[in-house]
């Protein structure tokens, strides 16, 4: 079996600082970084409402080639690298799968998705498909895909090929151990180095944004508001003194 390398997981307060930040705050930040497309085209939300945040662990598909892979060989399902990247998920953990936009191949189905929830998974990102809808959606586990099928994951043109790999998912590189936030809006891919700077920055614009909303809510002018004007720097300034400061103590 081809030795397959866990990840490095970010640390927790990471992730619990990030679970208030949208995923559209989270991309609009780092495109002021210079991450200009960190939205995954492709998957959407199965379940609106849920959201996440987690590092990635990693699926890789190719088209099938009749000198690198036959059926024959998934006779003993311990070759299926689709089940390997499960038997390495931790609680808190989002399977990423490249499946490269094929939408006739279910990546994983009803079992394979009652095993990754019972090991405490938090969702999966797949750019394709997955099979057992029905089932599936009896779980309530967090799903972004591109839609759903009744072949499995080999039955067409695509199989898997490597596990806890740089991969492509709709169209953002995901590098094993990333943190991906994902909701309503999408995924977002979001590198460890760049957390950091994107909860801080994030926390400033959360800020403001809630009293810019306040504002326009009372018929506010809209060049004053938002974006902040400078103008009316000192009047947030002022709010937060009551507002903010109450919420966090």
């Amino acid at each position: 079996m081809t030795d397959i390398h866990d990840i490095t997981r970010p640390p927790k307060d990471l992730i619990a600082a990030l679970k208030g930040i949208g995923a559209a705050t989270v991309a609009g930040t780092l495109g002021h970084m210079g991450f200009h497309n960190p939205h995954m085209v492709g998957p959407v939300p199965q379940n609106r409402g849920k959201s996440i945040v987690g590092p990635a662990l990693t699926l890789q598909f190719m088209p099938q080639r009749p000198d690198l892979f036959t059926e024959g060989e998934y006779a003993d399902p311990e070759t299926q690298l689709h089940r390997h990247v499960l038997y390495r998920a931790q609680e808190g953990d989002v399977v990423v799968v490249d499946a490269r936009a094929d939408m006739s191949s279910g990546v994983f189905g009803d079992m394979m998705s009652t095993y990754f929830k019972g090991r405490g998974g938090a969702g999966i990102v797949i750019d394709g498909c997955m099979r057992d809808r029905p089932n599936v959606e009896k779980l309530d586990l967090p799903l972004w895909l591109r839609g759903w099928t009744p072949n499995y994951h080999v039955q067409t043109s695509i199989y898997p090929n490597a596990v806890n790999v740089p991969i492509a998912c709709g169209g953002v590189t995901v590098i094993p151990g990333d943190i991906i936030v994902a909701d309503d809006d999408g995924v977002v891919v979001l590198p460890v180095a760049m957390a950091s700077k994107v909860i801080e920055e994030s926390q400033k614009h959360h800020d403001w944004e809630e009293f810019s909303r306040v504002k326009l809510m009372e018929g506010g002018s809209l060049q004053r508001y938002y974006p902040l004007h400078d103008d009316a720097r000192a009047e947030y300034e002022e709010w937060r003194k009551t507002n903010r400061l109450e919420k966090r103590s």
